[in-house]
């Protein structure tokens, strides 16, 4: 958040999310190509740093990546142009196309390269990536979409994002594979309708938000950090209510686009698909009731060294972000009773 005061990484930032404008309203194929183009270009420098090791080596990496998911984007554009004139859904061209845009988003089986990224990064960085980042791609996607095969991604999204982050002891990987498994649920919104995935994406960007804003504020990046100093006791409660909000647990927030999403494929008769989802949210509760364990149970002690930039006003924010949370129960009693 300090890195904001910088007026190059304002620049940078202003570039990032008008291009993503630029790609999602673009009326040809290149254009969109050129919008990603220009949000790759834009992120790097404000995800580099000369003197950190870790960053340098994220931004390399995400430069490699999206450098290959971009030329197969638009080798398969160059080809259906060829090919086919006014652009009839082909089988083929639209798996390719569709790959190209989940290796843009990190989305399963094109994932490898998401958690190691994320580790690298601040946490300001990091939600940009897990939010921000995904709008463009998934967008694009809509316009050009093989509905069995994303049906496919998206079921295998879950399992991915819930079992892969098991044994991970860093906060960012866990936050990463959180993104994987939440891909998946924005995947399925996206063939059910744009709305209902605008609302999912939304809900999801602002529980990041909490996460990444906490986080940052306590200056912690690993798990063993959360029983190791004594933090304000509201930050820990913030925690719980936020880790569950986004697990999907059904007094909160986070829980309200997820039930739209099992009504509708309840609705639809995907009952398999729909119990998948269901046991793979178990799945990724228990991991978030892991991190709110370890900082509720454990022994704590006072570290002299440790740094934090928690104020009274951080603070009242905070509980105004638990308010918002809490309200779920209300708000989805408003929207279907």
């Amino acid at each position: 958040m300090i890195m904001l005061i910088n007026s190059n990484k304002m620049f940078f930032i202003f570039i990032l999310f008008f291009s993503t404008l630029i790609s999602i309203s673009a009326n040809s194929w290149l254009g969109c190509w050129i919008g990603l183009e220009i949000n790759l270009l834009s992120f790097i420098p404000l995800i580099s740093k000369s003197n950190n090791l870790l960053n340098s080596e994220a931004s390399l990496k995400y430069f490699l990546i999206q450098s290959i998911a971009s030329i197969n984007f638009l080798f398969s554009i160059i080809l259906m142009m060829i090919l086919f004139k006014n652009f009839e859904i082909n089988f083929i061209f639209s798996i390719l196309i569709n790959s190209s845009l989940l290796m843009k988003m990190g989305s399963t089986p094109f994932h490898y390269w998401f958690p190691n990224i994320t580790e690298g990064l601040s946490w300001f960085n990091c939600f940009i990536l897990l939010t921000w980042q995904k709008i463009s791609p998934l967008i694009i996607l809509s316009y050009y979409m093989n509905n069995k095969f994303i049906m496919l991604i998206s079921m295998i999204n879950v399992i991915i994002g819930s079992i892969g982050g098991f044994n991970q002891l860093s906060l960012r990987k866990l936050l990463a594979f959180s993104s994987i498994n939440n891909l998946g649920w924005m995947m399925m919104s996206l063939l059910i309708s744009e709305n209902l995935w605008m609302m999912y994406l939304i809900m999801y960007s602002f529980l990041i938000f909490i996460s990444c804003f906490m986080f940052y504020m306590i200056n912690i990046f690993y798990l063993n950090q959360l029983f190791n100093f004594n933090m304000n006791f509201i930050i820990k409660i913030s925690i719980m209510i936020n880790f569950f909000s986004l697990g999907g647990l059904p007094p909160f927030i986070g829980f309200l686009p997820k039930w739209i999403i099992i009504n509708f494929l309840l609705n639809m008769k995907f009952y398999t698909i729909c119990f998948l989802f269901i046991m793979m949210s178990l799945i990724m509760l228990f991991l978030y009731i892991r991190i709110v364990y370890s900082s509720f149970m454990f022994f704590n002690f006072k570290i002299k060294w440790f740094k934090s930039f928690i104020n009274n006003k951080m603070i009242i924010l905070i509980n105004m972000f638990n308010f918002i949370s809490l309200l779920g129960m209300i708000l989805s009693t408003l929207f279907f009773f």
